[in-house]
């Protein structure tokens, strides 16, 4: 098919989007990585597949029909028969290429010992989550703390109200930061997320393990709370990383930010009105 007609096909196509994870063990990843990308291919999938000793990760899009066969054949594996998927929709393919990498790990915390395949922290649902909210506190009476594990210009996009936003640049520095804190925040619940549940879960596993008491993970992220709840209690939209760059509570591609194509940094709508923002060239964030 010429590339003209190809791109026409896939601007006028509705495209699955699905974000997974799952931490698994995984003892030939540099095998399996062909299989993955041949499968891939074959469907005609765009995205990235991450795959490490401990587990998998994964953001791709591919018509309904493709997606579905994929996610069939993922599933036809005893270790992924139980794989959790968060799905929305865009009218155009947001990803460039299918990629296949092999990593350490599938979210970097530089922290091994930490092992949610052993055993995770508390969750909690998005209508639980929403009611605390609405309400002010936990089932118990203890005041709920949202705390945000994504990198600052993840936050910058949008996130939960009165969140605790510690400003970090990548996730290993999570650690040190979330401990520093652990004092002012005993005596209150305290609940972690981020776009689709995997550094949450790592963040609070570890956070039981330094001594928080009541530490809970968003089941599924900040999509699966959009899906199931709407944007209640949250200000702004979800980043996301492929060419729709964020995601509103609907789970609509959003129009507000973009992505400089020279330094990669998020330029809000504001900082799109700024003299030194030039569209698809440069902006404020480049100077600095």
């Amino acid at each position: 098919m010429p590339r003209s007609a190809q791109n026409t096909m896939q601007a006028s196509t509705t495209f699955v989007n699905i974000a997974a994870y799952k931490f698994v063990t995984l003892d030939d990843t540099a095998g399996q990585r062909p299989v993955f990308l041949d499968k891939c291919n074959a469907l005609s999938l765009k995205g990235t597949i991450l795959l490490s000793p401990e587990g998998i990760n994964l953001f791709l899009a591919g018509t309904r029909h493709d997606i579905d066969a994929f996610l069939n054949w993922l599933r036809s594996d005893a270790r992924f028969a139980d794989l959790e998927v968060k799905e929305s929709l865009s009218d155009g393919q947001p990803f460039n290429k299918m990629l296949v990498k092999l990593k350490r790990e599938i979210i970097t915390m530089k922290h091994p010992l930490i092992k949610p395949e052993l055993g995770r922290a508390p969750v909690v649902e998005a209508h639980t989550l929403k009611r605390w909210l609405d309400q002010g506190h936990d089932d118990d009476g203890k005041p709920v703390v949202m705390m945000d594990t994504r990198n600052d210009f993840e936050v910058d996009v949008g996130t939960f109200d009165n969140t605790l936003d510690y400003r970090i640049t990548k996730f290993s520095e999570f650690p040190d930061v979330v401990a520093a804190h652990r004092e002012e925040l005993k005596d209150k619940t305290v609940v972690t997320f981020c776009t689709g549940g995997i550094r949450c879960e790592k963040a609070a596993i570890y956070m039981k393990d330094v001594g928080y008491d009541s530490v809970y993970q968003l089941e599924g992220g900040i999509l699966k709370y959009f899906e199931e709840v709407g944007g209640a209690h949250y200000t702004g939209d979800c980043f996301v990383f492929d060419q729709r760059t964020a995601l509103n509570p609907q789970l609509e591609p959003s129009s507000a930010p973009t992505v400089c194509p020279n330094c990669q940094s998020v330029v809000s709508t504001r900082e799109q009105l700024s003299p030194a923002y030039v569209a698809d060239t440069s902006c404020p964030h480049c100077a600095t």
